[in-house]
C-alpha cells in the first residue's frame, strides 16, 4: 500500500538519496506555496513522491532508471518493451487490487 500523502510517511520508505531529493524538492515547494499563497504546490509534491515512495522499494533505483529509459526512447523514437494498451489495463487493474 502507498504511503499516506505527509511528509514523514513518504521520507520513511526512501533510499538516503531519494530523501535528499524529497527534501529538495519539499523546500521548493514549501517556498512556492508560501509565495503563491497555494497549497497546490505541496499537495503535486506529496502526490509525486508517494507514487515514487510505494514503487521504489518494490523495485529499487525505479527512480533514477525512469529518466534513463525516456531519453533512450526519445533517442530512438521507439520503445521496443512497450507493451498494448489492453496488456497495460490489465496491469493497472491488478495494482488496484493490491
Amino acid at each position: 500500500m502507498a504511503p499516506a500523502a505527509e511528509p514523514l510517511a513518504i521520507r520513511a520508505c526512501l533510499t538516503p538519496m531519494l530523501t535528499a531529493e524529497f527534501d529538495r524538492e519539499w523546500d521548493l515547494a514549501l517556498d512556492e506555496a508560501k509565495r503563491a499563497k497555494d497549497l497546490a504546490p505541496v499537495r503535486e509534491l506529496l502526490g509525486k513522491w508517494r507514487h515514487i515512495a510505494y514503487r521504489e522499494p518494490r523495485g529499487p533505483g525505479s527512480y533514477y532508471r525512469m529518466p534513463a529509459k525516456a531519453e533512450q526512447i526519445q533517442r530512438r523514437g521507439t520503445n521496443p518493451a512497450a507493451v498494448t494498451l489492453e496488456e497495460m489495463k490489465a496491469v493497472v487493474r491488478g495494482r488496484q487490487a493490491e
